[in-house]
Protein backbone atom coordinates (compact mmCIF):
# COMPACT_ATOMS: atom_id res chain seq x y z
CA UNK A 1 0.00 0.00 0.00
CA UNK A 2 1.23 3.43 -0.82
CA UNK A 3 1.96 5.78 2.06
CA UNK A 4 1.98 9.61 2.01
CA UNK A 5 4.48 11.77 3.79
CA UNK A 6 3.01 14.51 6.04
CA UNK A 7 5.31 17.07 4.42
CA UNK A 8 3.94 17.94 1.01
CA UNK A 9 6.11 19.86 -1.41
CA UNK A 10 4.23 22.55 -3.37
CA UNK A 11 4.80 23.33 -6.94
CA UNK A 12 5.99 26.74 -8.11
CA UNK A 13 2.49 28.04 -9.04
CA UNK A 14 1.16 26.93 -5.67
CA UNK A 15 3.99 28.68 -3.85
CA UNK A 16 3.28 31.89 -5.74
CA UNK A 17 -0.42 31.61 -4.86
CA UNK A 18 0.47 31.14 -1.21
CA UNK A 19 2.69 34.21 -1.36
CA UNK A 20 -0.11 36.23 -2.86
CA UNK A 21 -2.43 35.07 -0.16
CA UNK A 22 0.01 36.09 2.49
CA UNK A 23 0.41 39.57 0.98
CA UNK A 24 -3.35 39.92 0.81
CA UNK A 25 -4.01 38.74 4.32
CA UNK A 26 -1.17 40.75 5.80
CA UNK A 27 -3.08 44.03 5.11
CA UNK A 28 -5.62 45.14 7.69
CA UNK A 29 -9.21 44.39 6.80
CA UNK A 30 -11.75 47.12 6.12
CA UNK A 31 -13.63 46.15 9.27
CA UNK A 32 -10.56 46.73 11.40
CA UNK A 33 -10.03 50.12 9.72
CA UNK A 34 -13.46 51.40 10.64
CA UNK A 35 -13.33 49.96 14.12
CA UNK A 36 -9.95 51.50 14.94
CA UNK A 37 -10.41 54.90 13.21
CA UNK A 38 -11.87 57.49 15.59
CA UNK A 39 -15.22 58.90 14.52
CA UNK A 40 -15.69 62.63 13.93
CA UNK A 41 -18.89 64.16 15.14
CA UNK A 42 -21.11 65.81 12.52
CA UNK A 43 -21.40 68.79 14.82
CA UNK A 44 -17.87 69.77 13.74
CA UNK A 45 -19.15 70.43 10.23
CA UNK A 46 -22.68 71.70 10.82
CA UNK A 47 -22.29 73.92 13.82
CA UNK A 48 -24.91 76.67 13.88
CA UNK A 49 -23.50 80.23 13.69
CA UNK A 50 -23.99 82.45 16.65
CA UNK A 51 -26.37 85.39 16.16
CA UNK A 52 -26.01 88.72 17.84
CA UNK A 53 -28.92 89.75 20.00
CA UNK A 54 -30.12 93.24 20.81
CA UNK A 55 -30.57 94.53 24.33
CA UNK A 56 -34.22 93.47 24.24
CA UNK A 57 -33.27 89.95 23.16
CA UNK A 58 -34.40 90.35 19.52
CA UNK A 59 -31.98 89.01 16.86
CA UNK A 60 -29.97 91.50 14.81
CA UNK A 61 -29.21 91.36 11.12
CA UNK A 62 -25.71 91.60 9.64
CA UNK A 63 -25.95 95.41 9.70
CA UNK A 64 -26.85 95.38 13.41
CA UNK A 65 -30.45 96.34 12.73
CA UNK A 66 -33.38 94.41 14.21
CA UNK A 67 -34.70 91.62 12.01
CA UNK A 68 -38.29 92.47 10.95
CA UNK A 69 -40.94 90.10 12.21
CA UNK A 70 -43.23 90.59 9.17
CA UNK A 71 -42.54 90.61 5.44
CA UNK A 72 -41.81 94.11 4.04
CA UNK A 73 -44.52 95.81 1.97
CA UNK A 74 -43.70 96.69 -1.65
CA UNK A 75 -44.17 100.26 -2.80
CA UNK A 76 -45.26 99.72 -6.39
CA UNK A 77 -45.21 103.44 -7.09
CA UNK A 78 -41.43 103.37 -6.80
CA UNK A 79 -41.33 100.78 -9.61
CA UNK A 80 -43.06 103.12 -12.08
CA UNK A 81 -40.13 104.56 -14.02
CA UNK A 82 -42.47 106.93 -15.90
CA UNK A 83 -44.31 108.08 -12.80
CA UNK A 84 -42.73 111.54 -12.81
CA UNK A 85 -42.83 111.95 -16.60
CA UNK A 86 -45.54 114.35 -17.81
CA UNK A 87 -48.17 112.81 -20.06
CA UNK A 88 -48.35 114.39 -23.55
CA UNK A 89 -51.38 116.55 -24.19
CA UNK A 90 -52.10 114.50 -27.31
CA UNK A 91 -52.31 111.20 -25.42
CA UNK A 92 -55.66 109.50 -25.89
CA UNK A 93 -57.89 109.11 -22.86
CA UNK A 94 -60.92 107.49 -24.51
CA UNK A 95 -61.56 105.77 -27.83
CA UNK A 96 -65.18 106.51 -28.74
CA UNK A 97 -67.25 104.75 -31.36
CA UNK A 98 -67.00 107.82 -33.60
CA UNK A 99 -63.95 109.66 -32.32
CA UNK A 100 -61.44 110.25 -29.52
CA UNK A 101 -60.98 112.22 -26.31
CA UNK A 102 -57.49 113.59 -25.76
CA UNK A 103 -55.69 114.37 -22.52
CA UNK A 104 -55.79 118.08 -23.33
CA UNK A 105 -59.60 118.02 -23.31
CA UNK A 106 -59.90 118.15 -27.10
CA UNK A 107 -62.76 116.07 -28.51
CA UNK A 108 -62.50 114.56 -32.00
CA UNK A 109 -66.00 113.48 -32.96
CA UNK A 110 -68.37 113.21 -35.95
CA UNK A 111 -66.68 110.03 -37.14
CA UNK A 112 -63.29 111.65 -37.74
CA UNK A 113 -60.00 109.90 -37.20
CA UNK A 114 -57.01 111.39 -35.39
CA UNK A 115 -53.60 112.27 -36.76
CA UNK A 116 -51.16 112.99 -33.92
CA UNK A 117 -47.85 114.57 -34.97
CA UNK A 118 -45.29 116.54 -32.95
CA UNK A 119 -47.65 117.28 -30.08
CA UNK A 120 -50.42 118.49 -32.42
CA UNK A 121 -53.74 116.78 -33.14
CA UNK A 122 -55.58 116.88 -36.47
CA UNK A 123 -58.87 115.47 -37.67
CA UNK A 124 -58.13 112.78 -40.21
CA UNK A 125 -60.47 111.32 -42.84
CA UNK A 126 -58.42 109.19 -45.22
CA UNK A 127 -61.57 107.53 -46.61
CA UNK A 128 -62.55 110.75 -48.41
CA UNK A 129 -59.70 110.57 -50.94
CA UNK A 130 -60.83 110.01 -54.54
CA UNK A 131 -59.24 108.58 -57.62
CA UNK A 132 -58.83 110.32 -60.98
CA UNK A 133 -62.45 109.59 -61.90
CA UNK A 134 -63.79 111.20 -58.76
CA UNK A 135 -64.69 107.88 -57.15
CA UNK A 136 -64.00 107.51 -53.46
CA UNK A 137 -61.23 105.04 -52.79
CA UNK A 138 -61.91 102.12 -50.51
CA UNK A 139 -59.59 101.50 -47.57
CA UNK A 140 -59.92 97.71 -47.85
CA UNK A 141 -58.54 96.39 -51.12
CA UNK A 142 -59.45 93.17 -52.93
CA UNK A 143 -56.97 91.19 -50.78
CA UNK A 144 -58.55 92.44 -47.54
CA UNK A 145 -55.53 94.58 -46.83
CA UNK A 146 -55.74 98.04 -45.31
CA UNK A 147 -54.71 100.55 -47.94
CA UNK A 148 -54.82 104.34 -48.01
CA UNK A 149 -53.77 106.94 -50.54
CA UNK A 150 -50.28 108.30 -49.77
CA UNK A 151 -51.74 111.80 -50.11
CA UNK A 152 -53.69 111.25 -46.90
CA UNK A 153 -50.34 111.20 -45.07
CA UNK A 154 -49.00 114.17 -47.00
CA UNK A 155 -48.62 116.29 -43.87
CA UNK A 156 -45.93 113.89 -42.66
CA UNK A 157 -43.83 114.67 -45.73
CA UNK A 158 -43.53 118.35 -44.73
CA UNK A 159 -42.75 117.77 -41.05
CA UNK A 160 -39.09 118.05 -40.07
CA UNK A 161 -37.63 116.30 -38.25
CA UNK A 162 -39.93 113.45 -39.11
CA UNK A 163 -41.04 110.95 -36.49
CA UNK A 164 -39.13 107.70 -36.35
CA UNK A 165 -42.26 105.58 -35.88
CA UNK A 166 -45.80 105.84 -37.19
CA UNK A 167 -48.47 103.85 -35.34
CA UNK A 168 -51.50 102.99 -37.44
CA UNK A 169 -54.84 102.18 -35.82
CA UNK A 170 -56.86 100.48 -38.56
CA UNK A 171 -60.22 100.19 -36.80
CA UNK A 172 -61.96 97.75 -34.49
CA UNK A 173 -59.99 94.77 -35.78
CA UNK A 174 -56.38 94.50 -36.83
CA UNK A 175 -55.50 93.65 -40.41
CA UNK A 176 -52.33 93.83 -42.54
CA UNK A 177 -51.57 96.89 -44.61
CA UNK A 178 -50.89 96.72 -48.32
CA UNK A 179 -47.33 96.78 -49.68
CA UNK A 180 -48.16 100.07 -51.42
CA UNK A 181 -49.03 101.78 -48.13
CA UNK A 182 -46.01 100.31 -46.36
CA UNK A 183 -43.73 101.47 -49.15
CA UNK A 184 -45.15 105.00 -49.09
CA UNK A 185 -44.48 105.26 -45.34
CA UNK A 186 -41.00 103.79 -45.70
CA UNK A 187 -40.07 106.29 -48.41
CA UNK A 188 -40.70 109.05 -45.88
CA UNK A 189 -38.09 107.47 -43.60
CA UNK A 190 -40.47 106.12 -40.97
CA UNK A 191 -41.09 102.71 -39.51
CA UNK A 192 -44.68 101.57 -39.14
CA UNK A 193 -46.54 99.53 -36.53
CA UNK A 194 -50.05 98.32 -37.34
CA UNK A 195 -52.59 97.55 -34.59
CA UNK A 196 -56.29 97.76 -33.97
CA UNK A 197 -57.30 101.23 -32.84
CA UNK A 198 -57.61 100.50 -29.11
CA UNK A 199 -54.17 98.91 -28.86
CA UNK A 200 -52.68 101.51 -31.19
CA UNK A 201 -53.89 104.29 -28.89
CA UNK A 202 -52.43 102.54 -25.85
CA UNK A 203 -49.12 101.98 -27.64
CA UNK A 204 -48.96 105.63 -28.69
CA UNK A 205 -49.59 106.81 -25.13
CA UNK A 206 -46.77 104.65 -23.82
CA UNK A 207 -44.17 105.42 -26.48
CA UNK A 208 -45.00 109.13 -26.71
CA UNK A 209 -44.51 109.42 -22.95
CA UNK A 210 -41.32 107.39 -22.97
CA UNK A 211 -39.65 108.69 -26.14
CA UNK A 212 -41.42 111.99 -26.75
CA UNK A 213 -43.98 113.17 -29.28
CA UNK A 214 -41.22 114.13 -31.69
CA UNK A 215 -40.22 110.50 -32.27
CA UNK A 216 -43.66 108.87 -32.38
CA UNK A 217 -46.71 109.76 -34.48
CA UNK A 218 -50.11 108.09 -34.77
CA UNK A 219 -52.81 107.85 -37.40
CA UNK A 220 -56.00 106.35 -35.97
CA UNK A 221 -59.33 105.39 -37.50
CA UNK A 222 -62.39 105.35 -35.16
CA UNK A 223 -63.33 101.91 -33.87
CA UNK A 224 -66.85 102.32 -35.27
CA UNK A 225 -65.75 103.02 -38.84
CA UNK A 226 -67.08 100.63 -41.48
CA UNK A 227 -66.27 100.64 -45.16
Amino acid sequence: MATFSPSISLSAPARRLTTLRRITTSRPSLLSYFTTTPRISAACFFSSPSRTLSKGGAPLAHNNEPVPTSSPTTDFSSLDVLGNTPVPSTSIDVCHHDGFSLNSGVQITNGSGALLIGGEAFEWKPWLTKDGKGTRKKMINSKWQWEIDPESLGVLSVVWPRPDLLILGVGKYNRPISPKTRQAIGEMGMRVEVLDTRNAASQYNLLATERGVGDVAAALVPIGFEE
